[in-house]
């Protein structure tokens, strides 16, 4: 069980990493950067999901 727990600790881990830098990378203003940043480093698995629903979008268009 022990390692069912250290490993779903590191993927959320690397989810967040993987957040942090998307974050940083995007075009958005300095402020929301940092509020986005925030909210994921306090709320790692909420901040992570609604990053991927309400973040900045790349300039990517679905077509």
């Amino acid at each position: 069980m022990e390692l069912f727990s250290g490993l779903g600790g590191l993927i959320i881990l690397i989810l967040d990493v993987w957040a942090i830098i998307s974050i940083i990378g995007s075009g958005a203003s300095t402020g929301s950067k940092v509020l986005w940043v925030l909210v994921v480093l306090i709320l790692p698995i909420l901040g992570f999901i609604a990053w991927l629903v309400a973040g900045p979008r790349s300039g990517r268009a679905l077509t």
